[in-house]
């Protein structure tokens, strides 16, 4: 398998050089040149297969001749051992016919551990059999930070660095992060947004001698191991719904655009799905773009769903690239455009490709809010905020006399990570597992500096692994 930069001036590089280069040198993302295939009748064995088997079988195309098969096999064994669930990524019905995917069984309660448990292992081994070190550098709205964290606390060769926005994050996800005491985690809360961080982050791997001398690597969603091994579990819960005999749709709340874009990436590969449907809160970039056209940034407004309060979706750029015929030139061209003026009017053909391939849709505070005690009253069951934006959208926007496919809502958090919004809806404070619990005892590690590249530059030389 080889990796091309979405906008074409970077080197073509093998699965371990992406996983350890992140951000491509050129400022783009990197792709496989060509996407494997799923067949029927792998489909048809995976539905007795544990999830750790299925995601070897699906990713030992994109990591060869990288990482042996035995290699591979191992760390997705050892990275879903730490899932609470036997099932990795189960699914449940609510009594109105919604599906729930549960992606919060992780060590961290986030969809976020999905990817990162197997991510920080993949590192781990590469910079093991390369004799070599890495310095990574991340941004998170709330829950890839505490995943990421978890992911490669005390693992050796990793030193890392994290961002958040300050005081825009819940209290516990700041405390997942920042009570691990840990030599080679950093905590760093920016006075700003996310996209601040995730700019400051870009900005950093743009310097090309700091990144070299640094060796700066990314576990933002940028890096294509993250959305790789996100695609499983929409190849697991399309089986359990009915494939292959029948297609799945998706409703995904996303910010930065790497949820579903893996669920695009699964059905490019051949995982039946009919519709993918993107959610978004109130900052709702994405939902705009599928209506007028024109990708046009807003101000960011706080939400109780955060990890979507996004206006740069990153990943978006990968699915450009694909619908645009995969011309780096103009993709580059595109977003220098689109980051000088904050706006970028999708060519005809692009939107038409968007909106053959997904629905979208927003929603409010004050729907999140409704939706999350409409569940506990007929289900008596708790569902975080960010599920909430996708069960809104999809019995919102759902078409007139139903649809002939299953709909899967994406259930990325559990709800005692949002306890104050589940409690302002329902009036019942979520039961705390015991890992959150004791986060309240704990001391916090973190370090808080201004959105300023000069000072931060200075923060990373002197966390990193020199």
């Amino acid at each position: 398998m080889r990796y091309v930069s979405t906008r074409g001036d970077a080197p073509v590089l093998d699965f371990g050089d992406v996983l350890l280069e992140g951000l491509a040198a050129d400022g783009g993302l990197y792709v496989p040149a060509e996407l494997p295939a799923i067949s029927q009748s792998d489909l048809a064995d995976f539905a007795s297969l544990p999830y750790h088997e299925v995601a070897a079988r699906m990713l030992e195309p994109f990591v060869a001749p990288s990482l042996h098969v035995d290699d591979l096999a191992s760390l997705t064994r050892d990275a879903y051992s730490t899932f609470a669930h036997p099932d990795v990524v189960p699914t449940s019905e609510l009594s109105t016919g919604d599906h729930l995917t549960e992606l919060y069984w992780g060590p961290t309660l986030s969809f976020k551990d999905v990817a990162l448990q197997l991510l920080g292992r993949l590192f781990e081994h590469e910079l093991a059999r390369r004799g070599t070190f890495m310095t990574i550098v991340g941004a998170t709205s709330g829950d890839t930070g505490s995943a990421a964290i978890e992911a490669c606390r005390d693992r050796a060769g990793i030193e890392l660095v994290m961002l958040h926005p300050a005081g825009r994050v819940t209290e516990i996800q700041r405390r997942q992060m920042t009570t691990v005491d840990s030599p080679n985690i950093s905590n760093v809360a920016i006075d700003g947004t996310f996209d601040d961080c995730q700019d400051l982050v870009k900005a950093l791997f743009a310097d090309r001698p700091f990144r070299e001398r640094m060796r700066l690597g990314a576990v933002n969603s940028i890096n294509w191991a993250r959305v790789a091994a996100q695609t499983v579990y929409y190849a697991t819960t399309a089986v359990r719904l009915g494939a292959p005999a029948n297609a799945v749709s998706f409703c995904v709340p996303t910010g930065n655009f790497g949820n579903v874009l893996a669920g695009d990436v699964a059905r490019r590969m051949g995982v039946p799905i009919d519709r993918l449907v993107v959610a978004t809160n109130h900052n709702d970039i994405l939902a705009r773009t599928h209506r007028t056209g024109e990708m046009a940034i807003a101000e960011v407004r706080p939400s109780t769903s955060p990890a979507m309060d996004i206006q740069v979706s990153s990943n978006f750029e990968r699915l450009l690239f694909e619908l645009g015929g995969r011309r780096g030139a103009a993709l580059a061209a595109d977003m220098a455009r689109f980051r000088t003026e904050d706006a970028l009017a999708l060519s005809p053909d692009v939107l038409a490709g968007l909106r053959a391939g997904f629905d979208a849709g927003s929603a409010s505070e004050d729907e999140v809010s409704t939706t999350i005690a409409a569940v506990n009253e007929s289900d008596g069951r708790l569902i975080d905020p960010h599920t909430a934006v996708a069960l809104t959208v999809a019995r919102r926007d759902a078409p007139a006399g139903g649809t002939s496919t299953p709909m899967a809502i994406m259930s990325t958090a559990h709800p005692a990570k949002f306890g104050e919004a589940v409690f302002e809806a329902t009036g019942i404070e979520p039961e705390l597992p015991p890992a959150l619990a004791a986060l309240a005892d704990r001391d916090e590690h973190l370090t808080a500096l201004p959105n300023d590249l000069a000072t931060l530059r200075d923060f990373v030389t002197a966390a990193g692994l020199q």
